[in-house]
Order: C-alpha cells, then sequence, then structure tokens
C-alpha cells in the first residue's frame, strides 16, 4: 500500500426499509476536514487519469457501478515512491480511500454501469489558482496497463 493511503471498508446497516452506512467520519483515519464535496458520473470504459494536488488531500467514496481505482507515488522522500497501488470499488465494495497530496490518482469505469462518485476535498476548488497538476492516462514513467485480464 501507497504510504498515507488509507482505506475504509464501509459498513452498511440493512433492515426492512434499506441501509445506513457511515461514510466520512471525524476520528477515523480516512477523516480530513473536507472544504467542498463534489459528485461526478462517469460512462461505462471511460478512463479518467491522472491528476494530483500539492496541498489537497482527495477522499473518495464511489456508490454507484464498479470501478479500478490506480494511485501511483509521486513522493520522493516517501518509501513507496514511484511505487502503484490498485483498488477496486463501488456499490458491491463500499470504501472510503484517503488520497494524500503528490499521490497521482485516476480510474477506469468498469462492466456496464455509470460509476457514481462521491469525493470530498481538504481544499475548496479555486479556478483562478487550481491546486492541480495532469499526467496522461498512459504517462510512461507510470506504466500503467489499463487493459483488462482475462485469466
Amino acid at each position: 500500500m501507497i504510504n498515507g493511503v488509507k482505506i475504509k471498508e464501509v459498513k452498511r446497516h440493512f433492515d426492512d426499509r434499506g441501509f445506513f452506512a457511515e461514510v466520512v467520519k471525524f476520528g477515523e483515519e480516512t477523516f480530513k476536514e473536507i472544504k467542498q464535496t463534489s459528485y461526478t458520473e462517469t460512462y461505462p470504459g471511460v478512463i479518467k487519469a491522472f491528476h494530483w494536488h500539492k496541498r489537497q488531500y482527495d477522499i473518495w467514496s464511489p456508490v454507484r457501478g464498479s470501478m479500478r481505482i490506480v494511485l501511483y507515488d509521486l513522493r520522493e522522500d516517501s518509501p513507496t515512491y514511484q511505487e502503484t497501488q490498485v483498488i477496486y470499488a463501488g456499490e458491491d465494495n463500499f470504501l472510503v480511500v484517503l488520497i494524500p497530496p503528490y499521490v497521482a490518482h485516476g480510474y477506469q469505469v468498469l462492466g456496464t454501469e455509470k460509476v457514481g462518485l462521491f469525493y470530498h476535498t481538504t481544499e475548496a476548488y479555486d479556478p483562478k489558482n487550481p491546486d492541480e497538476e495532469r499526467l496522461p492516462f498512459n504517462d510512461s514513467k507510470i506504466g500503467f496497463d489499463w487493459e483488462t485480464k482475462n485469466r
């Protein structure tokens, strides 16, 4: 696992009405002070990758569909520098993923359903001074193979 990345398995409490789940909660290791929450839906087969932040933590919580999250450690002083981590998440594997600054991140929608992703951030988006850097999804430094492996 990449140093500083935290993953929480979200427990769902079911009854005859449906379920209840605590997603982001003060005191848990996946918690940071949130300054903005956004939601996106992404179509099947789409890859959204890569971007990273200098100050901002991202807290991702996919609630619909299925996705492959790919993380890459850009921090030269990190014990996991240049390591890649892959996380499978979505409605059938309800997770919260804390992504630190200088960890490049992106995802691919798996299956035939759209992905619905809530992402909470520790910084509010400033279009005049965005804390966001981009790398192409096929960046040779990262070298991630996005193809599905039929095993």
